[in-house]
């Protein structure tokens, strides 16, 4: 069956009580995300041959909860994490989160504390996964969207733009039709990856096993759209993501190794960061030739026209793409009017979708921007 939101919400809430005094709220998730891919790897693969992840002995969320009340307890969470990401070439993707660090969970008993009660809370209120599936759920992304609804006001920093629910979702992966796609060799990109909840919906669609491609600059983020394609059984799709670079200034993925054309994709979805104001930094020369033949450049300080460009750039002669915009693509002028004028000319636009307001969940009503 599939996993209880408001049971797994819940014991979200408790966690994050538990690390409250020690770290801004916004960083509560690397933590809390952290564990919630251990304990489900575990639930699920730990004692089964062959399964999409190895969990090794030493390596799982059973060996965590025999340290609570260990005076070493982050420092050996910090080497069952190690040992987890080393058996499934997931350095640097689950292992960001350092549970032995002193200025984020204190020192000596505290640490302990803490730590000890965030691992009972995971043992006593969260799902047991084996029990449960991800399939058809986005646990990572849930959790992660969650965590960002309840936090993102009071840090200061609205993170939201990374996920993308479930419902729209469904509906890019309905409107680019890869219901349709008969190769395995379909690939489907997404620029701006986030969590990888687009891809992993529009993937699911697919009646094919399809090569997911994706890019995020932020690196921990990138971490958790790998974590996301591991808890969905596609953990082969881990290699085709890119992170902790500007899809932009510097784009990972060619057509050969010379990295003279940029690789093109049968579907592509996107949900990118809304009137980005910099997107120009970093870029030099003509970029692959992705902002040339409209008439105009998109202006400096709005970067919505850019991430169009790219998509079209990135497409096979044939291939289809769906990307969320602000409503602002639509009327705004000068250099803008220019480039819609253009695109329309070239038959690139086969639909527009409005999607009412507050689709996205946490934004402010008052604002037309994604949260």
């Amino acid at each position: 069956m599939a996993v209880k939101k408001s049971a797994l919400y819940s014991s979200l809430w408790a966690s994050c009580d538990s690390l409250r005094g020690g770290m801004d709220s916004s960083q509560y998730k690397d933590y809390i995300l952290t564990l919630l891919f251990v304990k489900y790897v575990s639930d699920k693969y730990k004692g089964i041959a062959y399964g999409d992840i190895d969990v090794p002995e030493g390596g799982g969320f059973g060996d965590m909860l025999a340290l609570i009340g260990s005076k070493n307890i982050g420092e050996e969470m910090d080497k069952i994490i190690a040992r987890l990401a080393e058996a499934n070439n997931l350095r640097g993707v689950i292992d960001n989160a350092h549970f032995n660090d002193e200025d984020k969970l204190g020192k000596g008993k505290e640490m302990v504390d803490k730590l000890s009660e965030l691992l009972g809370i995971f043992r006593d209120q969260m799902p047991d996964f084996s029990k449960n599936r991800a399939d058809g759920d986005d646990i990572i992304g849930d959790a992660y969207e969650y965590l960002m609804r309840n936090f993102a006001t009071e840090s200061g920093k609205s993170k939201g733009q990374f996920y993308t629910p479930a419902e729209v979702s469904r509906i890019i992966a309905s409107i680019i039709g890869i219901d349709k796609a008969k190769s395995t060799e379909t690939t489907v990109y997404d620029p701006a990856c986030g969590s990888g909840s687009l891809l992993i919906r529009a993937a699911d669609a697919a009646p094919v096993d399809v090569t997911i491609y994706g890019q995020e600059k932020d690196i921990a983020t990138a971490g958790m759209a790998k974590m996301n394609f591991a808890l969905h059984n596609k953990a082969s799709a881990m290699e085709g993501i890119a992170g902790n670079a500007n899809t932009f200034s510097d784009p990972q993925h060619f057509k050969d190794d010379d990295h003279t054309e940029l690789k093109q994709f049968d579907y592509i979805v996107a949900n990118p960061p809304f009137s980005m104001k910099n997107w120009t930094d970093g870029i030099v020369g003509s970029e692959y030739n992705r902002f040339d033949g409209y008439g105009a450049t998109p202006p400096e300080k709005n970067g919505d026209y850019a991430w169009l460009m790219h998509i079209i750039k990135s497409m096979k002669p044939n291939g289809k793409g769906a990307c969320i915009l602000p409503h602002g693509v639509l009327f705004r002028g000068n250099a803008e009017a220019t480039i819609r004028t253009s695109i329309i000319k070239k038959g690139y636009i086969k639909a527009i979708v409005g999607l009412p307001p507050i689709c996205f969940t946490g934004q402010d009503p008052r604002l037309y921007h994604r949260a």
